[in-house]
């Protein structure tokens, strides 16, 4: 049995040095360092966004020892996510993996290098589910949440499963009290996007709303239970150019219903912004087409 339990251990611990050899530390903030994943050999690193308190003057510990400056390329607070650019090359990309075959109960590594020696935890996959809206409105394709320990300066390091392959990015701030990490597919998604255009792109119509019961002859009219109220909008928006106004009730965004603000802000992909889209909406208690044009996010 001993025997068994030592091979494990150095197993884990080639798994983690293997995987510690993507894995930098970055400095953009004072007193507590942070990690970061290499994307590509030329020096792209990835990393949490709410590490990243300076834009200027940061710095990338290398696996090697060497520290090198880097500038930030783009960033993304909704999937807490930031790309760097560091002054380096010949660096080992991360291996980057789905978690198609993750379920729960399976061992993960928590792999981080918050100063100039790499750290880990080890801990089990908690929960795994479809697509998660954070609330700063980013759209992760799955939710990944683990037991791992995040210790200071864990956040933007990877969460590596028993493959070797990273399954994901570690971050403290998306949920609170709870390890959650931004898959593999979000990150090519989010990195790609900040790499092209240095931010990424939404479509926003300007308004806040909030779910609310239909009344029972207006229910059965539209077939529709929920909509979502307007509750403001914001001077000279899309949704104030379209003529949307306080008290309406938004029941569809073209033929799929919504009556939940994250079931609106899903359908505010990238591809509708500067495309005329149609609310299916109640006003007064009577249904209506209103055509707004949604813009670019500010």
């Amino acid at each position: 049995m001993f025997d068994r339990i030592k091979a494990l251990s150095e197993e884990l611990a080639a798994l983690v040095q293997t995987a510690g050899e993507s894995v930098v530390r970055v400095g953009a903030r004072a007193h507590f360092g942070a990690s970061g994943i290499v994307w590509s050999a030329d020096g792209i690193i990835v990393t949490a966004d709410h590490v990243i308190e300076r834009e200027d003057r940061i710095e990338v510990g290398l696996p090697d020892g060497r520290t090198v400056g880097a500038r930030l390329v783009g960033r993304d607070s909704s999937t807490d996510l930031a790309v760097l650019r560091a002054e380096a090359s010949g660096l080992k990309p991360a291996r980057i993996g789905g978690i198609e075959n993750l379920r729960v109960g399976h061992i993960v590594v928590a792999v981080a290098r918050p100063g100039r020696e790499l750290q880990a935890t080890l801990g089990i996959v908690s929960a795994v589910g479809g697509p998660w809206r954070t609330l700063p409105g980013g759209q992760l394709d799955n939710y990944l949440q683990t037991d791992v320990a995040m210790y200071p300066g864990f956040s933007g390091g990877a969460l590596v499963a028993a493959d070797g392959a990273v399954v994901g990015l570690n971050t403290s701030a998306l949920a609170r009290g709870v390890s959650v990490a931004v898959p593999g597919n979000t990150l090519g998604r989010v990195v790609e996007a900040l790499l092209a255009h240095g931010r990424v792109r939404r479509a926003y119509l300007g308004i806040a709303s909030q779910p609310v019961r239909l009344p029972d002859a207006v229910r059965e009219r539209v077939g529709r239970a929920m909509g979502l109220i307007v509750v403001s909008v914001e001077t000279g928006s899309p949704a104030d150019r379209a003529g949307l106004t306080v008290g309406d009730v938004i029941i569809a965004v073209g033929d799929q219903p919504v009556s939940l603000p994250d079931e609106l802000l899903a359908q505010l992909t990238p591809d509708r912004i500067g495309r005329p889209l149609t609310l299916r909406v109640l006003r007064g208690g009577q249904p209506a087409e209103i055509t707004v044009i949604p813009a670019e996010r500010p």
